[in-house]
């Protein structure tokens, strides 16, 4: 019973790593119905930014997560400005395409620094002794990286229903000719999501760098390993991804625990977010908190 219990304590801390790299998904959907593709370099970048700011300047660490959640925010209000905000207006899958030619960019540019080819971990700054109760235990890494994270995901809450700026955001998801027509910047809504999404990424890739380590190949990998999890909440709702963070992080858990070594199966913790994917593709399409729209033409 105690592994079933570590196996629920890791897939929680797994699954809230999950719920704040998606947020960035779900921010800039939200108000701008285009996926980010290049998600996973600027989580990356973010982790790499705080790393840099800690180790090669000396700044405290909890003082380098912050002000690397600051120059992601600009960076990624910067890459909205120059490469984006042309393409208001012009067919989404432009706009996606776009994402795709960043996201190789992004990759280029690590490549030549040495974060592209080597493996580097943050210094210690926590105990480390694990926290133990009843046979499950936690190291304090994770345990703060799971309240850094439900306070960033209730403050991002807050922002969407409470601020004017959120409310904004909300209006031009919903519609665009209308929020214009009440005085609401279009453009200035997509660079400030942009610029939010940069900044829950930043602290997404501060929180597992020192979770997991820092490599390129990993940190990149959340990109691409959010998508069943923004799919299963649902592409424009904060709640979905929270819980669908969690799902999928159990399921995960679960996955590696009991199957892989079992009937020769290996690896089925890779795999099963991507086969919960496509079986919610296929009966609920709009995720479990999505909004379902429906056209008539």
């Amino acid at each position: 019973m105690s592994y079933f219990f570590q196996l629920v304590v890791s897939g929680i801390v797994v699954g809230s790593i999950y719920a704040l790299s998606a947020l960035g998904f779900v921010l800039i959907y939200k108000s701008s119905r285009v996926l980010n593709i290049a998600h996973g370099q600027i989580i990356a970048a973010g982790a790499f930014i705080t790393y840099a700011l800690t180790v090669w300047l000396g700044i405290p660490i909890a003082l380098s997560f912050v002000l690397s959640m600051v120059v992601t925010f600009f960076l990624a209000m910067s890459v909205e400005r120059i490469f984006l905000r042309r393409l208001i207006g012009e067919p989404i899958i432009s706009v996606i395409m776009v994402t795709i030619g960043l996201m190789f960019i992004l990759d280029g540019l690590i490549y030549f620094t040495p974060f592209g080819t080597q493996n580097f971990s943050f210094p210690e700054f926590l105990p480390t002794t694990p926290i133990s109760l009843g046979g499950v235990s936690i190291s304090w890494t994770q345990m703060v990286g799971v309240v850094l994270t439900f306070m960033m995901i209730a403050a991002f809450s807050w922002f969407f229903k409470k601020s004017t700026i959120g409310i904004s955001m909300r209006a031009v998801s919903d519609d665009q000719m209308a929020s214009m027509s009440i005085g609401i910047s279009v453009p200035r809504v997509f660079g400030l999501a942009w610029a939010t999404a940069g900044l829950s990424a930043a602290a997404a890739g501060g929180i597992i760098g020192n979770i997991t380590g820092l490599n390129f190949d990993t940190l990149q990998a959340f990109g691409i390993l959010v998508f069943p999890v923004v799919i299963l909440g649902g592409l424009d709702s904060i709640l979905g991804a929270v819980v669908a963070g969690i799902i999928m992080g159990l399921i995960q858990q679960f996955a590696s625990g009991y199957l892989d070594g079992n009937w020769g199966l290996n690896g089925t913790g890779e795999v099963m977010p991507y086969i919960i994917l496509l079986i919610i593709l296929l009966f609920k399409p709009h995720g479990l908190f999505g909004t379902h729209e429906i056209e008539r033409v």
